[in-house]
């Protein structure tokens, strides 16, 4: 044997190998698949797993699946899911914010369903912005006006508050993107650093105090400007049942601004054109 060759590998422990490289690469596809399946709202749901999502209290990701599995049927116009409307209202009272704020989207489903507009009247008064969010566009698709406020607050700039005192340490710059959850800051009170996070969509536009500064529970820390989406859905909505008053908030987006895409100006001149149409048509009257 040459000093270059080596001794073959036992067929036995090349076996081996090669099974372990192939389990490993198993598990490098399995896991993520695993992971997608759990958090996709996608898959088909009996109506036994429907019930059991929907009373479980333990898991809310499994409760907003059925929700989202409900207002595809009622998209599909699947009569049948009216039976799972009492559940969908008792969820109203859910403590889990995520819960709430999926069962006022899915109530804004089916605006044939008189049963969803006392608790969507109610969500108006939620403490989280995203759950009244979600009613007033819900309650636009009843012809029913109450949210306008909040609609028109979707598209003016969120104030984030401090949870509590302490010293500001800023976590992202200006113009950074914000989704509901995005860590914006940490109060810190002596060893001790609390989360405060994002409860909207939108991005950075100016921080309200400065970093390493002493604030107060309760003091505005952080501005965010609406996402597009907000702007674009607060814009529909308005288009149906804004008033007069609402025009200098609609009509800041008729004009090109760099963070939004054409259709938003576009649509802003619809909105503003439509509520002047309306305010003609009742001083005709």
């Amino acid at each position: 044997m040459t000093a270059t060759e080596r001794p073959a590998a036992p067929q036995g422990v090349a076996r081996r190998w090669t099974y372990a490289v192939l389990a490993v690469a198993f598990l490098f596809v399995l896991m993520p698949f695993l992971f997608w399946q759990s958090t996709w709202f996608g898959k088909p749901l009996s109506e036994e797993d429907t019930a059991k999502h929907l009373a479980d209290r333990e898991h809310p990701r499994k409760t907003q699946h059925a929700l989202s599995q409900i207002a595809d049927r009622i998209l599909r116009g699947d009569a049948s899911v009216k039976r799972w409307y009492p559940q969908v209202v008792a969820l109203a009272a859910h403590p889990a914010d995520e819960i709430r704020i999926t069962a006022a989207w899915v109530m804004g489903q089916d605006n044939q369903a008189r049963e969803f507009r006392a608790p969507l009247l109610e969500f108006l008064r939620d403490a989280h912005p995203m759950v009244r969010r979600n009613a007033a566009l819900s309650l636009v698709r009843f012809s029913d006006a109450s949210g306008r406020k909040e609609l028109v607050a979707m598209l003016e700039p969120y104030t984030v508050a401090s949870p509590r005192a302490g010293v500001l340490v800023q976590r992202l710059k200006l113009e950074d993107t914000v989704n509901p959850g995005t860590l914006l800051a940490r109060i810190r009170v002596g060893e001790t650093e609390h989360e405060v996070r994002s409860q909207v969509p939108g991005r950075v536009e100016r921080w309200l105090a400065e970093d390493s500064a002493a604030v107060e529970e309760g003091q505005g820390i952080v501005l965010l400007a609406p996402s597009q989406e907000m702007v674009w859905e607060a814009l529909r909505a308005l288009f149906l049942v804004g008033q007069p008053e609402d025009l200098p908030a609609v009509e800041r987006y008729t004009r090109p601004r760099d963070s939004m895409p054409p259709q938003i100006q576009q649509q802003a001149l619809a909105t503003a054109r439509a509520i002047r149409q309306r305010l003609e048509s009742e001083n005709r009257k």
